[in-house]
């Protein structure tokens, strides 16, 4: 056997070894990520139908706070939320699993009483835990730990929104904007096509919607243009106002169960002000009726915005994608029409769009697009997508995310979102 013949098995049996060990970890990843993201759906679903089916529930927001805060100190997590996971992969510390418990918990908790949360916050945090942990299982190396709380995120997301290219390339993508690596690929497709696959088992549908494209033509591609960019300065406000809500709560109202009993009864107080639950839970109703129907109210995009920032500033805990959602979706809704838009496919463009701004990954908020919405209006939602990531600056919902690269040139910066800005203005 020459030398050279020797080489090449020697690298085929590498690369062998490797796609076992990735195989063997994103399906067993994949298996329990679809297995408790499955349970999730359902305890979310269950409370939200408890809460639809009995108002009253929503009274008691308030001390459901007590049990949401009692939980994280139980269990020790406290602090701990999408940021941490994120920071997770790039440093490779560790995430406990106690968070997953915390947060399942927590998340159908504040559904249940009406707090103004999605489910993708607690499905990458609980799909990182598992990750880390399979890590251990399999005994892998710090590198590898990294990759293995990714393809967890990947694999959750995929249960909850059966959206399997859509978690893989989000998963890869949020950390570092502007660099992927590749190598996550395969595991990471591979455990989100698991859970995927598990989810639809056991009796999860997928989401998804039909929408009707225009006709691809020059002066309608510059009104959905123009829609993404005002989207693009809304994902900017959207998160500038979470955030800042969160630190003057957290300021002004350092006690933790206090914090909680007082934005529930905001919540509260708001909902009977307004005289509709409509921005209790999810709402997925309302992006429902958007995307399909063209049915929004003017001021709704707005209210859910507040009840939001509301309900993560008392320290409930949920998501901020679905929210983003529908902040998007009732804009686009509204906004559409006036720019000459039919307004379900406006909609749809606004909800990709704030989502995209808000998270920094076009990719990511291309193949969403693709897989809620088909294939039709690819060219519509990818230059929505390329104009949201360009426009929303670098602000973003996860403070932890780093921007490698400058939005406007080919320049190396390596910011942590939100922080460029104040960078900029020191140097």
């Amino acid at each position: 056997m020459n030398d050279k013949l020797k080489s090449t098995w020697i690298s085929a049996g590498i690369y062998l070894r490797a796609i076992i060990k990735w195989l063997s970890v994103a399906v067993v990843t994949g298996a329990l990520c679809g297995l408790i993201g499955t349970l999730f759906h359902v305890g979310v679903e269950r409370a939200t139908e408890l809460r639809n089916t009995f108002p009253w529930l929503m009274y008691l927001l308030p001390l459901l706070g007590i049990p949401v805060v009692w939980s994280y100190k139980l269990c020790r997590v406290e602090g701990i939320g999408t940021d941490s996971i994120i920071e997770e992969v790039h440093s490779g510390r560790g995430v406990s699993l106690t968070l997953l418990p915390a947060i399942f918990f927590s998340t159908i908790l504040t559904h249940l009483g009406g707090g103004s949360v999605g489910r993708e916050g607690a499905a990458l945090q609980m799909g990182g835990a598992i990750g880390f942990q399979s890590a251990r299982l399999f005994r892998l190396d710090e590198s590898d730990k990294r990759t293995t709380t990714t393809i967890g995120m990947a694999a959750f997301f995929s249960a909850l929104f059966g959206t399997p290219m859509t978690a893989t390339v989000f998963a890869m993508e949020i950390t570092n904007v502007g660099r992927v690596y590749y190598a996550q690929m395969f595991p990471c497709l591979v455990a989100a096509l698991t859970a995927y696959g598990v989810s639809l088992l056991l009796g999860v549908p997928p989401t998804g919607y039909a929408v009707t494209v225009p006709e691809l033509e020059p002066l309608m591609l510059l009104r959905v243009a123009v829609l993404a960019v005002l989207c693009a300065y809304l994902s900017v406000l959207f998160c500038e106002i979470i955030h800042a809500a969160g630190e003057q709560a957290a300021k002004r109202l350092p006690n933790p169960w206090l914090r909680a009993v007082l934005g529930g009864c905001a919540i509260v107080v708001l909902t009977l002000l307004l005289g509709t639950t409509d921005y209790n839970g999810a709402g997925m109703e309302v992006i429902d009726t958007a995307v399909v129907r063209g049915l929004a109210r003017p001021e709704a995009f707005a209210c859910k915005l507040a009840f939001t920032a509301i309900t993560l500033a008392a320290g409930f805990k949920g998501g901020e994608v679905v929210p983003s959602f529908f902040v998007g979706a009732t804009f686009g809704c509204v906004v559409g029409p006036l720019l000459g838009i039919p307004a379900g496919f406006a909609a749809a463009v606004g909800l990709v769009a704030v989502f995209c701004g808000a998270v920094n990954c076009p990719l990511a908020s291309t193949f969403l697009a693709l897989e809620l919405f088909g294939s039709q209006g690819l060219i519509y939602f990818a230059m929505t997508c390329i104009l949201s990531f360009v426009f929303s600056g670098y602000s973003g919902i996860y403070s932890s995310q780093r921007i490698l690269y400058d939005k406007l040139k080919a320049q190396y910066i390596n910011v942590h979102t939100n922080d460029h800005y104040e960078k900029t203005e020191k140097e």
